[in-house]
């Protein structure tokens, strides 16, 4: 699974790809993180298009902070958008925290829990890690 890093996530995500690594979750589950500029969207995209982007090609996002203000907040494009199949949106619940090696091997931990069992989120929306 691809898994899409929000763009204020970069250098956070790339820790948490070195636990995911390290704890040998790839030997259970395919997680592959890829950052904004990888996959060609610009920083400033909205949400609505981050949203429609990952979901056409078949990406999990992990984030921070999308947020439910304005008219296409993730929050917002998730009510209006989100259908049975969609698939959930990951957020870390306290992002700063993720320098922190026990809740950044938890966050690993639920990320590919999430991963492995993908097909029981399929329409949850929004799921937080840990």
């Amino acid at each position: 699974m691809i898994v899409l890093i929000d763009y204020n996530l970069n250098r956070k995500g790339l820790i948490l790809s070195g636990s995911i690594t390290s704890g040998g979750w790839l030997d259970i589950v395919t997680i592959r993180l890829v950052t904004f500029a990888d996959v060609g969207l610009s920083a400033d995209s909205d949400d609505r298009i981050v949203w429609r982007f990952v979901q056409a090609n078949q990406m999990l996002l992990l984030t921070a902070n999308r947020n439910a203000k304005g008219e296409d907040s993730l929050e917002r494009v998730m009510r209006e958008e989100n259908t049975p199949t969609s698939l959930p949106i990951i957020t870390i619940g306290d992002s700063d925290r993720v320098s922190e090696y026990e809740y950044r091997e938890s966050c690993a931990e639920r990320l590919a829990e999430i991963v492995f069992d993908l097909q029981n989120y399929l329409g949850a929306g929004r799921l937080f890690i840990p």
